[in-house]
């Protein structure tokens, strides 16, 4: 591949979804980080690692304590990235998720449904593993190129939980660019700021809601606060994501 064929490639890749599309393979069931000041060491026993994104600046995650409880605090300043961690849940094991965030201030200029100004103050994140031969030409090329890129396969599909700015709860929005990342609004607004919202979703159903087809394994979980699309700044607490599987079937 020539020089100028290699940086075309690249600006191509910064405009990717390039959080969905974040490699997961597999590992086992996780939940959060453990509590207080000082405890990447046990953040990373647990799996849980820093994902930075082509040619952004990474936001900062920093388990620690907030009113009390263990929680990872992300600060987000023109930045984007992800706090990861791969697992391995069989599509007939999925169950209940909960997890709770706290945000203190929006960020007035983000919508998630704006190529633009696509950045969220808090998300959690769930991708999936599928049946690749239903991918489009688009996206295969557009896996393809980012596994180039990144060194990692992404996933077949990524369902987001958003705070978002204004759009109602309830909504799901598709990604401008991967209709393989669909974004599931249940905090929007300021009605909640300052108080810790606590969250328990139906994975499987929420899936086959969003995408119009039954979930494959659940191969990585992750959390999120960016800011770089809209130049500006973000910032949110997380609680553990804690999973909780179904019945076998």
């Amino acid at each position: 591949m020539t020089a100028g064929l290699v940086d075309i490639t690249r600006r191509s890749l910064l405009a990717l979804p390039v959080a969905g599309l974040a490699g997961c393979i597999s590992s086992p069931v996780a939940q959060g980080p453990g509590a207080g000041p000082g405890k990447d060491a046990a953040a990373a026993a647990e799996g849980w690692h820093q994902v930075p994104l082509p040619g952004k600046q990474a936001t900062r995650y920093a388990p620690t304590t907030k009113d009390g409880r263990g929680v990872v605090h992300a600060r987000a300043e023109r930045s984007a990235s992800m706090w990861r961690r791969k697992v391995e849940v069989p599509p007939e094991h999925l169950g209940q998720v909960q997890w709770s965030w706290r945000v203190d201030r929006l960020n007035p200029q983000a919508s998630i449904g704006d190529v633009d100004a696509e950045d969220a103050v808090a998300r959690v994140i769930f991708a999936f593993e599928g049946d690749r031969s239903r991918l489009s030409a688009r996206n295969r090329a557009m896996f393809d190129l980012a596994q180039a890129l990144t060194g990692e396969t992404p996933p077949y599909a990524t369902l987001m939980y958003v705070w978002e700015t204004s759009k109602p709860v309830g909504s799901v929005v598709v990604n401008p660019r991967s209709d393989r990342i669909r974004k599931w609004v249940v905090d929007s607004g300021p009605q909640h700021l300052g108080t810790w919202r606590v969250h328990q979703r139906d994975l499987a159903a929420d899936f086959e809601r969003a995408f119009g087809e039954k979930p494959g394994p659940l191969v990585a979980i992750g959390k999120m606060t960016d800011a770089d699309n809209t130049q500006a700044r973000a910032e949110a607490w997380y609680g553990p994501i804690e999973l909780m599987p179904g019945p076998p079937v």
